[in-house]
């Protein structure tokens, strides 16, 4: 067959991929083109506008290196990594509700001791944490692994700006729930900052008319044998960036007030000399198939 023209061209290209052997290649392969072709069709792109696009991806691609991936910043703000992960975490009642992982997970965070104050040193209000991890029917779990990190109250993770004073590992740590299931650890209220803009993603934002902040939270990864890892954020309730979070990770099952209180005595028995905030939230897992 010769001699495409914008009514012929689609089904030849997908004759040519249903010769594809892996099921899958051909399945994605075949998908891909028809939503492709579709898009193209819908937007009639003029050859600069083409050309436009061919250079945007070729920008996102050239800032891709070990320590930035802006491709799946691509992804995250176009809502694409939500919809992935919301296919992919279809739960059952009791289980918290996911959200993406974000680009600041670090796997080697040393493991600390309840109560631990995972910021030390670090300036910033501080922030009580506690809450219980169960199974979906509410039957607590004992030695599940917590890995929780955050933002300092500039916006920054330790990974973005590392000092001699906050080490590698600031605003992060693992810690073991106890026969209760229960965790608890000390640490500084982090604040709502932007994602990286400086690219061809932040381009694309500006001229689509929107920002790129997101609102305040703090970051969980929860392990066990016999569950499913469950990867969220516990956003700060009141955050102005809770309805415009530019990459959709927001779910208002994931929404709690974090209180301020004047000082005095905290929730671990010390004693704070400055006013602090509390969050307390408690996790169900789901177990694996």
């Amino acid at each position: 067959m010769r001699n495409f023209d914008e009514t012929t061209i689609t089904e030849a290209v997908l004759a040519r991929v249903a010769n594809a052997p892996d099921p899958r290649v051909r399945a994605v392969s075949e998908a891909l083109v028809r939503h492709l072709h579709a898009f193209v069709r819908e937007i009639e792109p003029s050859f600069a506008e083409w050309e436009a696009a061919i250079g945007f991806l070729t920008r996102t691609g050239a800032l891709c290196d070990d320590k930035r991936q802006e491709f799946i910043l691509l992804s995250d703000t176009l809502g694409v990594s939500m919809l992935v992960d919301a296919i992919n975490h279809r739960l059952p009642d009791g289980a918290t509700e996911t959200t993406v992982l974000g680009p600041f997970f670090v796997a080697a965070a040393p493991e600390l001791a309840l109560g631990a104050d995972m910021s030390p040193g670090v300036e910033g209000n501080p922030l009580f944490v506690a809450g219980r991890v169960t199974d979906a029917a509410g039957r607590p779990i004992v030695g599940a692994v917590v890995d929780t990190w955050h933002s300092d109250d500039d916006g920054y993770y330790d990974v973005q700006k590392p000092t001699e004073e906050e080490g590698h590992f600031a605003m992060r740590g693992r810690f073991r729930t106890d026969a209760q299931g229960r965790f608890h650890f000390r640490t500084i209220k982090p604040a709502a900052y932007p994602i990286p803009h400086d690219g061809p993603v932040g381009k694309m934002l500006e001229a689509q008319g929107r920002h790129p902040w997101r609102p305040a939270h703090v970051h969980f990864m929860i392990s066990a044998p016999g569950y499913e890892t469950l990867v969220t954020h516990i956003f700060e309730e009141g955050d102005p960036y809770l309805d415009s979070d530019a990459v959709f990770g927001v779910k208002d099952s994931l929404i709690r007030a974090w209180p301020r209180h004047e000082a005095g005595q905290a929730p671990d028995g010390s004693v704070s000399r400055v006013p602090f905030h509390t969050l307390t939230y408690d996790f169900g897992l789901k177990r694996a198939d």
